[in-house]
């Protein structure tokens, strides 16, 4: 890994993991409002920077009340959804429509955290995976605009 790459993945798990301690009590809950989701359609720009928000995700899970489930499950939510994205770059033309498509499959894969608060608490599978899945919506869905602003003044691809 190049000094350039790995300084960037280290900011930004670093950002991501200020960003959700942030927002900490509601990034471990039901309804999750993760503000730091929005790195996850960094991969749409560049698929170098799955190490650093993976990194992040990590870090982060390390300082959540379920801390031994989080670093699994959660962990494992970000490695599957951001390699469907990455995998998918060679059929989606346009950071739209990919970050659109990094929406829905990052939505769709929180049945993995439902599952894990199914494990930790008996929580209802299918009203978790909705309330977890609305917040990771909503969160990526902002993140769009956002990432988009953001990478006009940045230019992502170039960073790494």
């Amino acid at each position: 890994m190049k000094t350039k790459t790995l300084a960037t993945s280290g900011i930004i798990a670093a950002l991501y993991v200020a960003v959700s301690l942030l927002v900490a009590p509601f990034g471990f809950t039901a309804v999750q409002f993760r503000i730091s989701e929005m790195f996850n359609h960094l991969v749409v720009f560049n698929k170098k920077f799955f190490f650093g928000i993976v990194l992040g995700v990590f870090v982060t899970n390390i300082f959540s009340p379920m801390a031994a489930y989080d670093l699994i499950f959660g962990v494992a939510h970000s490695v599957i959804s951001l390699s469907i994205t990455i995998f998918a770059s060679k059929f989606i033309k346009g950071h739209i429509p990919h970050m659109v498509f990094n929406t829905l499959i990052f939505t769709v894969m929180t049945f993995i955290i439902a599952f894990e608060l199914q494990l930790a608490f008996d929580a209802p599978f299918l009203y978790t995976w909705l309330t977890v899945a609305a917040g990771e919506f909503a969160v990526l869905a902002v993140g769009i605009p956002v990432i988009t602003a953001l990478n006009k003044r940045l230019n992502f691809k170039a960073l790494i």
